[in-house]
């Protein structure tokens, strides 16, 4: 072989060496899902860090100087109306901006709202009736004033002014005189009705979908059915003679629910509320008040609390050791030693415990749907914790320690509101703890 000659190439071919898939492989060594997978979860890592750290379980939305006397009402839209300081005054407890402040200068004892209004009721010791005022709820102007005590009449958007109201714990249960039944957007009667000495006035459903109906038991036991909206007169039945308080009659499971002497002690009797027809009478020995449970009506008595079956009377269950029983927008709240101590939430149908309350109290006013907030006092202080109860919680949650002398607290959709004795009124934002 000559010098000249070129680089003598020998071509082994895939017999030894690094084989040609090495550079140009025909099948992945990795599967195609693990490059976006590690992407996904470098996204994710990137996002957690840069996320801001969950709040507080309870944030100051509002705080405002008030006296112990000062009123305030929570609205079912979410407002907070307030009197203190010579003014009226409405806030937003979504945001808790206020919405509109407008003079006040008479004190109030009691706020309440209806049909777009708030009705101002003033103090008026010794000057006999001091008549009822009206404002927007919207703007807090003027709308009208009534020279009788109104009340609002629940499930329709009217309101009643009612005379001589003679019971201070009925709320205008027992009148007198005549009664009205007012447009709450103009104040104007829209009928009238003379009630020659007193009645009893109960509140009670009209047909499904159709409007409520007023019931009047007047001292001769003659019961008469209005409808609301007309005062056109339905029914007419004499009922058996009874106490006829504040809590008796009542309205449980659409059924109007009585209780009265009978031959051989007391008796519950219910009446259809559309006609005034008796339905069923049945012994109720001991029963000394009967509550509306959710679906069924509830005995209260020296043995305990019975719950039956307002359309047939029918015992659905009993709980001996009870003492009370109370409905709220969380179910019903059992009471053991008293109305402080409740025994627990629960399911109204059946009596089963569903969340156990020992320890601590409700809050009144309604939480978010299905919850009740509660508190409770512990250790030296002595320091008040709020918690969370709602279903599927065997026991509450906590949320949060409240500020020394805090009390009178009330519950709305995601606020605590509360006072202080150092005469702030303040309102937490709050949420629950994840389990």
């Amino acid at each position: 072989m000559s010098a000249s000659s070129g680089p003598v190439v020998i071509d082994l071919g895939l017999e030894r060496g690094e084989p040609e898939t090495y550079h140009r492989p025909e099948r992945r060594t990795t599967p195609l899902w693990l490059g976006p997978a590690l992407l996904a979860v470098l996204l994710l890592l990137s996002v957690a860090a840069a996320a801001p750290p969950p709040g507080p379980p309870l944030s100051e939305l509002l705080r405002l100087a008030i006296s112990p006397g000062d009123p305030d009402t929570l609205t079912s839209d979410g407002r907070l109306v307030i009197q203190r300081a010579g003014e009226l005054s409405s806030y937003d407890l979504a945001t808790g901006e206020r919405q509109w402040r407008v003079a006040q200068d008479i004190p109030v004892y009691r706020l309440r709202t209806g049909g777009g209004q708030v009705l101002l009721r003033p103090w008026a010791p010794g000057r006999g009736e001091p008549g009822t005022t009206a404002v927007s709820l919207r703007t807090g102007a003027r709308t009208w004033h009534n020279e009788r005590n109104v009340i609002t009449f629940p499930g329709d958007d009217l309101m009643l002014a009612v005379e001589g109201v003679r019971s201070l714990s009925g709320s205008g249960r027992r009148v007198e005189k005549w009664i009205e039944m007012l447009d709450p957007a103009g104040g104007d009667a829209r009928w009238r009705l003379w009630v020659p000495s007193t009645a009893v006035l109960l509140a009670v459903p009209g047909p499904p979908g159709g409007p409520g109906r007023l019931l009047l038991v007047r001292d001769d036991l003659t019961a008469q059915l209005y409808e609301v909206a007309t005062g056109t007169p339905l029914a007419v039945h004499r009922m058996p003679p009874a106490n006829y308080d504040p809590e008796n009659p009542v309205v449980a499971g659409g059924l109007v629910l009585l209780r009265h002497p009978g031959p051989s002690g007391i008796e519950i009797s219910a009446y259809d509320p559309l006609t005034l027809r008796p339905m069923w009478t049945q012994p109720a020995t001991g029963t000394r008040e009967v509550r509306a449970c959710g679906p069924l009506a509830c005995l209260i008595g020296l043995d305990g609390v019975r719950a039956i079956d307002p359309a047939t009377g029918d015992q659905r269950w009993h709980r001996p050791a009870w003492r009370s029983v109370e409905d709220s927008g969380a179910g019903l709240i059992a009471y053991a030693d008293g109305p402080e101590y409740p025994a627990g939430v629960v399911d109204a149908r059946t009596g089963r415990m569903l969340v156990d309350l020992t320890g601590w109290r409700p809050v009144g006013g309604a939480a978010t749907g299905g919850e009740l907030l509660v508190t409770r006092e512990i250790g030296p202080g002595p320091r008040t914790m709020v918690a969370v109860a709602a279903p599927g919680l065997p026991h509450p949650r906590l949320l949060a320690e409240l500020p020394t002398g805090t009390g009178e607290c009330q519950a709305a959709p995601e606020r605590l509101i509360c006072r202080s004795v150092y005469g702030e009124l303040v309102v937490w934002a709050y949420r629950p703890r994840t389990a």
